[in-house]
C-alpha cells in the first residue's frame, strides 16, 4: 500500500510530501496521522527546517469528502467539528507551533482545506501554475483549518471576504502580489527553490528563528508597549546564548579585515 506521506531528510531539511495524487492529495484522517508522524520523525532526527509539498498535479484538495460517507446519517448527528478538533485543527496548530521554520511549497491546486493548509507555514511559495481556492462556500460551509484567521492578516478584510464569500480561483501570481504567499517560481524550479530556502533557514540560529517567529505572532494581538517588552525579553534571552557572541566576533572580524 502506498504511503500517504513521503519523508526525506537532506542537509538538515525534512521534506514531507503528500502522496495521494489520485485524490489530489486530499486529507483523510490517516493522512493527517502520517503528517504528524512525519513531523515527530523530523524533530527526532534533529531537522532544522521542514518543507511541506504535494505529489502530482495538486498540493492538496482539502478534506477527503469520500473517505467517511455521510449516507444515512441524520443531519442532527453530523458533527464535522469533531474531526476538525481531533485532526484537521491539530495539524495546523502543530505546523504553526513547530520549533523549526516551515516552508510550504504549493506545487499545484490548493483548494478548500488544502488552501488553508498552504498558509500554515512561515513561508508559502508556489509553482507558477498553482492556484488557490477557498471553495467552502460552494459546499455550504465556512472556511476552516485557520483560513479565517490567516486570510485577513495576509491580504486584508476586503480580499479575505472576496476569497471566502465568492470562492473564486486565485492564481499564484496574484496571490504573491496580494501578499498571500511569499514567491512564485517556474514549475520545474519549485522543488529546488523550496530546498534552497529551507537550507538557508536551517543555517540560521535556531533560537533567533524561534524568538522572531514567536514575536511576530504575538504582535498580532498586543499593543506597542507590550510588543516592545516582548522584544526586550527575547533579546535578553538571545544575548546570553553562545551564538550571539560568536556572531558578533565574526562580524567585527569582517569589519576590521584589511582589503586584499
Amino acid at each position: 500500500m502506498t504511503e500517504p506521506v513521503l519523508y526525506r531528510l537532506d542537509a538538515d531539511v525534512a521534506t514531507l510530501t503528500l502522496n495521494r495524487p489520485d485524490t489530489l492529495n486530499s486529507l483523510d484522517l490517516a493522512t493527517i496521522d502520517a503528517l504528524l508522524a512525519g513531523i515527530d520523525r523530523a524533530l527526532a532526527e534533529q531537522a532544522r527546517a521542514l518543507v511541506l509539498t504535494g505529489s502530482g498535479r495538486a498540493f492538496c484538495a482539502g478534506a477527503d469528502l469520500g473517505a467517511d460517507s455521510l449516507a444515512g446519517v441524520a443531519p442532527q448527528d453530523i458533527d464535522l467539528g469533531a474531526a476538525m478538533r481531533s485532526h484537521y485543527n491539530v495539524i495546523v496548530e502543530r505546523l504553526h507551533r513547530l520549533p523549526i521554520p516551515v516552508v510550504v511549497a504549493v506545487n499545484g491546486v490548493a483548494a478548500g482545506g488544502g488552501a488553508a493548509l498552504a498558509l500554515a507555514g512561515d513561508f508559502t511559495i508556489a509553482a507558477r501554475s498553482a492556484s488557490f481556492r477557498y471553495l467552502f462556500i460552494d459546499l455550504a460551509l465556512m472556511p476552516d483549518m485557520g483560513a479565517t484567521w490567516q486570510l485577513p492578516r495576509r491580504v486584508g478584510q476586503a480580499r479575505a471576504r472576496g476569497l471566502s464569500l465568492l470562492g473564486d480561483v486565485l492564481d499564484a501570481e496574484t496571490a504573491a502580489q496580494w501578499g498571500l504567499i511569499w514567491q512564485v517560481f517556474d514549475d520545474q524550479a519549485l522543488p529546488a527553490a523550496a530546498q534552497a530556502l529551507a537550507v538557508r533557514l536551517a543555517g540560521k540560529s535556531p533560537s533567533a528563528l524561534r524568538e522572531t517567529r514567536a514575536a511576530l505572532d504575538a504582535a498580532l494581538a498586543v499593543d506597542l508597549p507590550a510588543q516592545l517588552e516582548h522584544e526586550a525579553a527575547g533579546q535578553t534571552r538571545l544575548g546570553r546564548e553562545p551564538g550571539f557572541l560568536k556572531a558578533v566576533a565574526a562580524f567585527l572580524a569582517r569589519r576590521t579585515r584589511k582589503p586584499g
